[in-house]
């Protein structure tokens, strides 16, 4: 019997359909496009259809040009992004999401409002117990220093009696107020940054010299900068104490004073530094009295604008017995770092 008659084209085949349909983005419009596509108004007579595939088969994505890009079949065709346009696709940016920490917005914005207060508080608590006594705002000047001033100083204070003029050097501000130059301008301006460095050298050369001689322990980096503080804090009390006795009006500064009590440490690390050169004996204690005495007549030379101010610069002025007690004063200062060196040195 024939499935076929004359009359009649044959009936159409019936295939499976796929487990997984693909999806078959639409050609371009163009009859020929520059990818090679073509479009055909009826199905090609030479199309094969595909075999069907079973569902137990794992199915690789399969890939289509687009616009010289890969994607797979079976998703939406990419919009190409235009240069210099930001792509439609990428989200704009969304406030943090505080939930995935379990916290909603109200409590997230409290915790940061709480967080803000305590810091301000923080500021204010420190700025009225502390503020009067040293100032945190002129803290940074004393730090405003170069590598040429740091040599220079240095120098001065190895080989003081070398050096002139001792005048610190002051301008005029807009205010019309008379100002002293920062340390980076004016080599005579007492600074922070090299009695701190010192400081911590000191305590880094003194493990230094007992690891040298196979006696170190931990506790000697406490113990020697608890001697530091110390021998500071005595030295500036003394200086406090005698400016007030001697009714030395505002030519004692806080910052002033730490930093010319903390320059004694250079020349403790220089006799630190000849012991680790095996230098020992009679030769050892000349380079301790000599670092001495450069500190001391450093010190004078310095302190003086301080303890004995010009005419110019004091209401009141400075009469005979006040002028002589101010010089035993200041060189009883300067007598004093032999003690406290050698506490730094040998204790």
């Amino acid at each position: 019997m024939s499935y076929y008659s004359n009359n009649r084209s044959p009936p159409p085949l019936q295939h499976p359909v796929p487990t997984h349909p693909a999806y078959i983005p639409e050609p371009p419009s163009t009859p020929v496009s520059p990818q090679g596509y073509q479009r055909y108004t009826s199905s090609p007579p030479s199309q094969s259809y595909p075999q069907p595939i079973p569902p137990q088969q794992h199915i690789s994505p399969s890939y289509i040009s687009h616009g010289g890009q890969y994607q797979p079949i079976g998703s939406p065709p990419r919009q190409q992004p235009i240069h210099g346009q930001v792509p439609s696709h990428m989200p704009p940016t969304a406030p943090v999401d505080f939930s995935a920490w379990g916290l909603n917005d109200a409590t997230a914005q409290f915790g940061m409002q709480l967080g803000q207060s305590a810091v301000a508080a923080g500021q204010d608590y420190v700025q009225k117990n502390l503020g009067g006594l040293i100032p945190i705002t002129a803290v940074k000047r004393y730090f405003n220093v170069s590598n040429s001033y740091v040599v220079h100083k240095l120098r001065i204070l190895l080989f003081p009696w070398r050096h002139k003029p001792w005048s610190r050097r002051s301008r005029r501000a807009e205010n019309g107020q008379v100002e002293l130059l920062s340390p980076k301008e004016d080599v005579n301006a007492p600074d922070l940054y090299i009695p701190l460095m010192a400081f911590v050298t000191y305590i880094l050369a003194v493990a230094l010299h007992f690891g040298l001689k196979s006696d170190f322990r931990p506790d000697i980096l406490g113990v020697r900068a608890s001697t530091g503080l110390v021998v500071i804090l005595l030295d500036f009390a003394f200086v406090k104490l005698g400016c007030y006795l001697l009714n030395i009006q505002g030519a004692s500064q806080v910052l002033d004073l730490l930093a010319y009590n903390g320059y004694k440490f250079v020349g403790v690390i220089v006799t630190l530094i000849a012991g680790m050169l095996n230098i020992r004996g009679t030769l050892y204690l000349l380079v301790f009295l000599y670092s001495f005495f450069a500190t001391a007549f450093f010190l004078l030379r310095s302190l003086r604008s301080v303890v004995l101010p010009d005419a110019s610069a004091t209401a009141s002025p400075v009469n005979t017995a006040q002028r002589s007690r101010r010089i035993t004063f200041l060189f009883l200062v300067a007598m004093l770092q032999v003690v406290y060196m050698a506490i730094l040195v040998w204790v």
